[in-house]
């Protein structure tokens, strides 16, 4: 009896054991790629057959074969900040970053191994490539993508106008350029640079402090514009004032005279009609004349020379 028990219980164990052994071979065997992952198996190392893109469950040889996941979304680069020289010798910090994809699992693994390494690679290709074509461009270049007019008119735009740099490439075709060329170069590395941007570009203390200077200095060329402007302006109200007033001073002038010649003309006339009717109003014609003239050529402190024939030494010596 104790054998058979014995015997019973060996089989249990027996059967047991075989059972792990299946359920921890077939766990070894069987694995699962989702939606977002792609796999590359390997064995002692070495990659073998294709990459599996595909989601599902698939078999693999149990203990000796390892699968590798890698992601099949969009990936993030963030570069570090970097101090970089432009092609006019200005330094700036800029700050990058980049979205890339796992496209050839089966190269990406050869190549990079995973996700670690091909970030350290990225780090390579796309710090090297943004320093090679920033300092192959000006500061504005890389700054601004387009050209700007001043949205003021007249003076402010002329002076402004001249101080804008004209943009051949732009910031956005550096981009660009930068992400192809980067793509060029990992193109055996079984990923793809999908976009590539500056996140944020930074002046160093020196380059700061020049462009607050260029800022000051066309100010203060505005400012100098604006009174040059206004002082022309004033002299021009001034001088069209003086030349009005002299017109209008003129015209008054003239128009006096006139009145003033009419009136001499009219007494002139009523005493000649008043001298040709009597002889006494000739005498008083001649004698509020000859008062006129005394009025308006002597005073109290003048002496006088004149002949004895002169109508006015008639007047004064009947005035003694």
């Amino acid at each position: 009896m104790n054998k058979i028990i014995n015997m019973n219980q060996k089989k249990l164990i027996i059967g047991i054991v075989a059972a792990l052994a299946i359920i921890i071979t077939l766990a070894q065997a069987i694995f699962i790629v989702n939606e977002e992952e792609q796999v590359v198996i390997t064995q002692f190392g070495k990659p073998v057959g294709d990459a599996i893109t595909t989601p599902g469950i698939y078999l693999k040889m149990p203990f000796t074969q390892t699968t590798n996941y890698f992601d099949k979304r969009f990936l993030e680069w963030d570069g570090d900040p970097n101090q970089v020289p432009t092609k006019d010798k200005k330094y700036i910090f800029v700050d990058t970053y980049a979205r890339w994809q796992i496209v050839d699992p089966l190269q990406f693994y050869k190549r990079l191994t995973n996700e670690r390494g091909a970030q350290s690679r990225l780090d390579d290709i796309l710090d090297g490539e943004t320093r090679d074509f920033i300092a192959n461009h000006f500061l504005e270049e890389a700054v601004r993508s387009s050209n700007r007019k001043p949205l003021e008119s007249g003076i402010i735009s002329e002076i402004i106008d001249d101080t804008l740099a004209n943009i051949l490439v732009g910031r956005q075709k550096i981009q660009n350029m930068i992400q192809v060329s980067a793509n060029k170069q990992a193109a055996d590395l079984g990923i793809r640079i999908l976009d590539f941007h500056f996140k944020r570009i930074n002046y160093v203390e020196d380059v700061r402090k020049q462009v607050y200077e260029r800022m000051k200095s066309e100010r203060f060329r505005i400012a100098d514009k604006f009174r040059s402007e206004g002082q022309g302006e004033a002299s021009r109200i001034n001088g069209e004032k003086e030349r009005e007033l002299k017109t209008i001073q003129s015209e008054a002038f003239k128009e006096a005279e006139s009145i003033k010649g009419e009136a001499d003309a009219k007494a002139a006339s009523i005493y000649a009609a008043a001298y040709n009717r009597s002889p006494s109003a000739r005498n008083l014609y001649a004698f509020l004349k000859a008062m006129e003239t005394f009025q308006k050529t002597f005073d109290k402190e003048t002496n006088i020379i004149i002949t004895t024939d002169s109508e006015l030494f008639k007047y004064l010596k009947d005035m003694d």
